[in-house]
């Protein structure tokens, strides 16, 4: 999953490390722990797979120069002041190597733009976290593609609501209040989805088909 929210965040364009964990934490959530410690292994992951290319710009801050370069894992600290703290101290130690050509920042390949295309189109309607994150990327599918996706999670999801609405009947009078109001929550929540869904389902179906974004 990260690896696929990395290539989509690329394709809109190139981002050095810092800004691409703000942006991953603000897409996966707060609570997802995108530390530098995982993201410059998964990028280093993707770069020697050949879907994703370093290259130099002068027009970004360079926060986090050299801690690639070395190889060195920045340390998972759970706090982006200390992690950052960390950055510097080692950019510092590394200044004499950097490269003359500018700042460090991180490029989708068209290898890359493929993998992610692939892998987008691939993601399952019954993983909760993979279909969010599917959605953030929706634009980059085809039309048929994503109406594909919707309808197939919609199924899902009606599916996932007639089974808790038989479990209530079939448990109820073995259910405390409490433990009745969060399946009735569980089962509004899916009612909303589904709802929600049926939005999205109509609105690809009224809108002229269009080329996916590059």
């Amino acid at each position: 999953m990260l690896d696929l929210a990395i290539l989509g965040l690329l394709e809109e364009g190139d981002i050095h490390g810092y800004e691409l964990r703000k942006r991953l934490t603000a897409m996966l959530g707060a609570f997802s722990s995108v530390s530098f410690g995982s993201l410059y292994p998964a990028l280093r992951r993707l770069e020697e797979s050949g879907a994703v290319a370093i290259v130099f710009s002068d027009d970004v801050e360079d926060v986090d120069a050299g801690a690639y370069d070395t190889g060195d894992r920045a340390p998972a600290t759970g706090s982006l002041r200390g992690e950052l703290a960390a950055f510097r101290a080692r950019s510092r130690k590394t200044a004499g190597t950097r490269s003359p050509r500018g700042k460090k920042v991180y490029r989708v390949t068209d290898s890359g733009r493929v993998r992610f295309a692939e892998a987008l189109a691939a993601q399952s309607p019954d993983d909760d976290k993979a279909f969010g994150l599917t959605i953030a990327f929706a634009r980059h599918l085809s039309p048929e593609t994503r109406l594909a996706l919707f309808e197939r999670r919609r199924a899902r999801l009606v599916e996932r609501l007639a089974a808790a609405r038989t479990a209530i009947r079939a448990d109820r009078d073995h259910m405390d209040s409490y433990a009745r109001s969060l399946v009735e929550h569980g089962t509004k929540t899916t009612e909303a989805d589904i709802s929600w869904l049926e939005g999205l389902i109509a609105a690809e179906r009224n809108t002229p088909a269009t080329t996916p974004t590059k």
